[in-house]
């Protein structure tokens, strides 16, 4: 009996999903397509040390999937008691964004080209869903990732209302590929990510690419859990033909 068979018959038990038949694949970006997270963070801390905010590097990997404006209202709300209107958050997104792109250059996630060419090699479609607006990131995907993502295949912070861990994202991403959930798997790094891709119902993958531990990705809803993103493109394969040989066998 192959090694996924038994976490495929319990995610379709808690889902009530009889049959499987898998399609397309949701792909998050920070932390799974690229090895950006490191610069996130601190590009965060150095906004929050300006405005007086008390926070540590790795708790941004936490809120990891909120946009932008979301992790600025959390802080604000946490520290000052504030709300914060959509003109000030742009105005320190933006900052952050600055500081971004002054950390250093973005390095694409080893074995991530490898993932996304499997899925494309077996007709797997591809669509971005992504809690970022950071253009420098999202400009690179047609270079870094060429042939991968349409452009009408990409969920951004500008298409949605509810972040991560909302579900909105990811069932935007279905509306988008014109899919179910029962046609859809999840990649994703980040317990936010996964709680989202789960409450909508998808298959979901979580690769631990950053700090944050196994169980956390469990307790979020993660069906499956790689150490890597290499050990992640190691076993796709083997993970689609057994989602897919599984729906035909119900």
């Amino acid at each position: 009996m192959n090694q996924f068979n038994d976490i495929i018959a319990k995610y379709k038990q808690t889902k009530g999903i009889n049959q499987l038949n898998i399609t397309t694949a949701l792909i998050d970006m920070d932390g799974v397509l690229y090895d950006s997270m490191k610069y996130h963070t601190i590009a965060w801390k150095k906004l929050t040390d300006e405005l007086n905010i008390e926070a540590s590097l790795d708790e941004f990997y936490i809120y990891e999937g909120m946009t932008g404006a979301g992790i600025i209202r959390l802080l604000f709300k946490r520290s000052f008691n504030e709300e914060v209107s959509d003109e000030k958050a742009a105005e320190l997104y933006a900052i952050k964004a600055k500081y971004f792109g002054e950390v250093g250059k973005v390095e694409v996630m080893p074995d991530a080209q490898r993932m996304t060419s499997i899925l494309r090699d077996n007709n797997i479609e591809r669509v971005l869903v992504t809690g970022s607006g950071q253009a420098s990131i999202l400009n690179c995907l047609d270079t870094d990732y060429a042939g991968i993502f349409d452009h009408d295949k990409r969920v951004t912070a500008h298409d949605v209302t509810n972040c991560k861990p909302h579900p909105e994202p990811y069932l935007r991403g279905m509306e988008k590929a014109g899919r179910t959930a029962e046609e859809c798997i999840v990649i994703e790094n980040a317990p936010l990510g996964v709680k989202s891709a789960s409450d909508a119902g998808a298959f979901t993958i979580a690769v631990t690419t950053g700090p944050i531990p196994q169980e956390a990705m469990v307790e979020a809803g993660a069906a499956v859990v790689f150490s890597s993103m290499v050990e992640c493109a190691e076993n796709i394969h083997l993970l689609i033909y057994e989602l897919l040989t599984t729906s035909l066998k119900s």
